[in-house]
């Protein structure tokens, strides 16, 4: 079995960003009459979250006649998870016959199963350093496996507004056409609306993107330029760009839950993102106390992380994780208070802290969950339950 789609397709790295950007990308192409399939990752509450046709997550049946399709092909050939995952999402796409397909990496880049197809354009969000283990201790290094996704001959986005040379001088070497953000286009943010131009196209008062925080201007700049340079196979309209940033959403990005207190959820796991969520938080007006509900996992960078945020909590409140990246709560919260002055208690799993701070906090305080997507999803499913 070949899986080889006749529909362009569209591949997002990047440290951060990816996920907004995919679901940005689908808001537009949508508005603008097109199919989408959309392959995210990961998942926060079930895996039919990560294959997506039009925004409407794949069924149950639809994921087990794909994951047939895949098994019946492979033959001997042994496949990783995400190897299968992701071309039974291809399968699903070319099955249902969409006009394109928006993919995100799940690491990395160059090695990422989504690399396997060609893209038509390649974006690459931004470059931090995460999952150093696997991709190097640099950026420069780790700009070398985001921009792996990159095609000799296509375009190709950058979105980081400091890139490597690495990433620029692997994109000269294979011909690939480099576009960068503040070089190639830019946008021009005012109070309430924002521009963007370049690549021969101009947009002026555009809506803010319904997905909160200031960094989600830079990413929907990337967007507009990728569309931009697809314009010949992918028209896009003006009216459609506007349509996809009113109603692109995205769960575990700066995700506001309704009622009181103010209650916020959101998958920052590194401290670039953690820098973001800090930002966002500083832009709200101050009331009461902040309550963070914080976990994350052992490879990851947890003094960065919760030194980004150490300023805009007033209480910690650290739970542990299960498996053998997770870490027990005791020992993560040791950690933080390590790097805070701010109380910290430790709590068995998310659900407990979420628990715990609920009978604490006032109708005037803020509660963050932020971490890793096991820590917000344990959440969720509990809100939702």
């Amino acid at each position: 079995m070949g899986l080889h789609p006749d529909f362009p397709v569209i591949t997002v790295a990047g440290t951060n960003g990816k996920g907004s950007t995919c679901a940005l990308l689908g808001a537009m192409l949508r508005a603008a009459g097109f199919r989408v399939g959309n392959y995210y990752s990961p998942h926060l509450l079930r895996y039919n979250e990560r294959v997506r046709i039009d925004g409407e997550m794949a069924s149950d049946a639809d994921l087990v006649a794909a994951f047939a399709a895949i098994e019946a092909a492979r033959g001997d050939e042994s496949l990783t998870y995400f190897e299968f995952g992701t071309l039974a999402a291809m399968w699903h796409f070319m099955r249902c016959k969409v006009d394109c397909a928006v993919l995100e990496v799940g690491l990395g880049g160059r090695l990422d199963a989504v690399n396997l197809w060609d893209a038509d354009c390649a974006i690459v969000t931004s470059i931090g350093l995460d999952h150093t283990e696997y991709l190097g201790d640099t950026r420069e290094a780790i700009a070398v496996e985001k921009a792996g996704v990159y095609r000799g001959g296509r375009p190709a986005v950058c979105v980081d507004r400091h890139p490597p040379h690495t990433l620029i001088d692997h994109a000269a070497a294979i011909g690939a056409h480099l576009h960068c953000i503040d070089r190639d286009f830019r946008f021009d943010r005012h109070e309430r609306q924002w521009s963007f131009e370049g690549l021969g196209a101009r947009y002026t008062g555009l809506p803010l993107p319904a997905l909160v925080g200031e960094h989600q201007v830079q990413n929907a700049t990337g967007v507009i330029a990728a569309l931009t340079l697809l314009r010949e196979r992918l028209p896009v309209p003006a009216g459609a760009i506007r349509e996809g940033l009113m109603s692109v959403a995205l769960a575990g990005r700066f995700q506001v839950l309704p009622g009181r207190p103010l209650t916020i959820l959101d998958v920052a796991h590194n401290p670039h993102a953690a820098g973001i969520l800090a930002r966002n938080l500083r832009a709200i007006p101050p009331t009461g106390r902040t309550h963070a509900v914080f976990s994350i996992l052992a490879d990851k960078d947890v003094a960065g992380t919760v030194a980004a945020l150490a300023d805009q909590v007033d209480v910690w409140w650290v739970a542990g994780l299960p498996g053998p990246r997770g870490r027990d709560a005791q020992q993560l919260a040791d950690l933080v208070a390590s790097q805070v002055s701010a109380p910290v208690h430790a709590c068995p799993t998310p659900v407990d802290a979420w628990r715990a701070v609920r009978g604490q906090v006032d109708v005037d305080d803020k509660i963050v969950v932020f971490g890793s997507f096991l820590t917000v999803a344990e959440v969720l499913a509990e809100v939702d339950a």
